[in-house]
């Protein structure tokens, strides 16, 4: 029967989710190898039920069914099955469970015993508890949105330079934003919002998670939220409380004016996305969505105890990557956001995890496969965090990925505090990590280089504080990394003596300076560039306050200038960003970057086994321009006179705000713990 023959009342197995019709139904596709009946209730506003639709047909595993419905229709499911879950079955008809597919989401949890499919002293119990009264409601939305023109960016990765940000955090301080839509979609969207991400340079804007995601009842008990957004609950839906023009389909809206106004100003947008995982927990945790769907085809259940979950994200649940309605549902949710949302790019937080068909990490995992071979995601970035709880990645991925570098962050830190033994992997690092990524022919843009993110501390705070000060979070400091190689240069916080306030703002200088001068992409932890503070909180996922939120009043005005003369400066050199790695006995016409002594000679074997050494000079060459740039780095506590080749040379930008340099000088003073860039003229 063709299309054309078959009855307008007939539904389809695909799409999943919501499909809006012309008559005032819906098509309504839910997946489930397990359940028995599948029921889709709708409510008015007050929360009172209107009506329930048991969806009559069943075909290749999916429920369908046309039901009632339009624009605005607030709705929920109940799926009723086997109660097992010695063998993961967790079907229970009296929750109402989000839609996997929804588009937006209205409201939120209420931490009732309700909302578990389960009784908290009796586990494998089922509660009958109607969970209704304490569940948020998926909506139907209006997919129409006027784009115009609007055309990504498509910045090449070699042009990238990303900026890590939160979309409440960016604005909810900002005086030049309107009081009404700070801290949301709308307030980053604001012509102030993208004025100061344009004048800084960056390329890309990376929000922390913005799909639905939930608030942890312990966190609410104990007067804090979860700022960070790792808790996914709605893989296709903008979160609600970052809208300002409200919850039932506003937020879907919103978000989209946000990315145009971005692209407008030439900015991409890149999302920090959680598939790892779901709010849902663990077999103690609560049954919003999956879990009473089908457990067992989303979640990866422990083989001979599958009352438990396979967790390698240390959140209780990872998603079962090896079964097909777990993939689909996460590439669905990947073509959505770049069809319908214009999105840029990806971050996946804890890659590793979508790599685990079973145990083990493989580079060929049915979802990389998936991945590589769609068109849709073909020209849009696509970054690893390549670990999690189980495993380290870095350098494991694909050569169509680009991986956030932990070795960059940990050995420039080890540098410039004045490790012994660090100068062959900083020389690494800033060459793009040919250690990690050139045995397999990938160019330095696979490094996504940083040396601060949302996890740990800020680049103002690596400088003041030797030891974390995490007590607000309530978890008597024990949360967040020990072992975070800052350095406090002296003293520990805030003071107001001049010298060891000098050498911090020289050491903001040198981490920012590394990190824009380096090859690869690199990625500035947002408000760094302002010296932004969180009192030593290097775990602030729960603060969604003053402590994690920027503070324009206070911002560090040179500190901005000078963040915006490295990414200058980067933008109108390619020399400063090779793509490939080539080294000064390299044949031919091409970049090149050599490493010497301060003295002026090559760095041979022996300079390298110094582990006393803290000191080095990098040459750049480019065939792509005449210019050559000379950058000599100290890390030691004391003056190193460097003897410069024979050209003419003048000053590009220094961490020190005292450096000059003369007129075809043979020789320059670098002061202690300290770079400076020569650019030849």
């Amino acid at each position: 029967m063709s299309s054309a023959d078959r009855p307008s009342h007939a539904s389809t197995p695909y799409p999943l989710g919501v499909s809006l019709r012309a008559d005032g139904t819906a098509n309504v596709a839910v997946y489930s190898e397990t359940a028995e009946t599948v029921t889709v209730v709708t409510f008015d506003e007050s929360g009172s039920e209107l009506e329930s639709t048991a969806l009559p047909e069943y075909t290749g595993h999916v429920f369908h069914g046309l039901v009632p419905m339009t624009v605005g229709t607030r709705y929920g499911l109940r799926v009723d099955g086997p109660w097992n879950p010695a063998e993961g079955l967790r079907h229970n008809p009296a929750k109402l469970l989000l839609d996997p597919y929804a588009k937006a989401i209205t409201g939120a949890v209420e931490w009732d015993e309700a909302v578990f499919g389960h009784h908290h002293d009796e586990p494998e119990s089922r509660n009958d508890a109607d969970s209704a009264p304490f569940m948020p409601r998926s909506v139907v939305v209006d997919d129409d949105f006027d784009w115009g023109d609007d055309e990504s960016p498509r910045v090449p990765l070699s042009e990238t330079v990303v900026y890590e940000t939160h979309v409440k955090g960016f604005t909810a301080l900002d005086p030049d934003v309107d009081e009404a839509i700070r801290g949301t979609y709308a307030g980053l969207a604001h012509p102030a919002a993208i004025e100061k991400l344009t004048r800084l340079g960056i390329t890309s804007v990376e929000l922390l998670p913005i799909h639905q995601f939930v608030q942890d009842s312990h966190l609410l008990e104990e007067g804090r939220r979860n700022y960070w957004g790792y808790n996914s609950i709605g893989f296709l839906a903008p979160h609600n409380e970052y809208s300002s023009a409200g919850d039932t389909g506003g937020q879907v809206t919103e978000f989209k004016a946000m990315v145009k106004a971005l692209h407008a100003a030439g900015l991409e947008v890149i999302l920090d996305v959680v598939y790892n995982h779901t709010a849902e927990g663990n077999h103690l945790g609560p049954t919003l969505s999956l879990k009473g769907i089908d457990n067992g085809s989303h979640y990866r259940l422990v083989p001979d105890e599958r009352s438990a979950y396979f967790d390698t994200t240390g959140t209780g649940n990872s998603l079962n990557v090896g079964h097909p309605a777990a993939l689909a549902l996460i590439m669905d949710s990947l073509r959505y956001w770049v069809t319908e949302m214009h999105v840029d790019g990806f971050r996946f937080d804890l890659a590793s995890t979508l790599t685990r068909q079973d145990e083990d990490l493989d580079r060929h995992s049915a979802f990389l496969d998936m991945v590589h071979q769609d068109p849709v995601l073909a020209p849009v970035k696509l970054i690893a965090e390549p670990w999690d709880t189980a495993g380290y990645q870095v350098g494991g991925f694909p050569a169509r990925w680009s991986e956030w570098n932990g070795k960059f962050r940990d050995d420039v830190r080890d540098f410039w505090r004045g490790t012994d033994g660090a100068l062959p992997a900083l020389a690494q690092r800033v060459s793009g990590s040919p250690d990690v990524y050139e045995n397999d022919r990938r160019p330095t843009l696979a490094s996504v280089n940083f040396v601060t993110a949302h996890d740990g501390f800020t680049l103002a705070d690596l400088t003041m504080y030797d030891e974390k000060h995490n007590d607000e979070n309530g978890e008597d400091s024990q949360d967040g990394e020990s072992d975070n190689r800052s350095w406090g240069c002296g003293a520990e916080g805030p003071t107001d003596d001049p010298e060891i306030n000098a050498l911090r703002d020289r050491q903001r200088r040198n981490f920012l300076g590394t990190l824009l001068l380096s090859a690869g992409v690199p990625m500035i932890l947002g408000g760094d560039e302002l010296a932004r503070s969180q009192g030593g909180n290097n775990n602030a996922y729960c603060q969604d306050n003053e402590i994690s939120w920027y503070d324009w009043d206070k911002a560090d005005d040179a500190l901005v200038a000078f963040t915006t003369e490295l990414i200058t400066l980067r933008r109108e050199h390619p020399g400063l960003r090779p793509v490939w790695y080539r080294h000064a006995e390299s044949d031919g016409d091409r970049d090149t970057v050599d490493f010497q002594r301060a003295d002026g000679a090559a760095m041979g074997d022996e300079d390298w086994n110094d582990g006393a050494s803290k000191s080095l000079a990098v040459l750049y060459k480019s065939s792509a321009e005449d210019t050559v740039f000379l950058w000599l780095l100290n890390a030691a506590e004391t003056p190193v006179e460097f003897t410069l080749p024979d050209e003419s040379w003048t000053l590009a930008i220094s961490s020190d705000p005292d450096q000059q340099v003369g007129e075809k000088p043979a020789t320059l003073l670098v002061r202690d713990r300290s770079f400076t860039l020569l650019q030849s003229v």
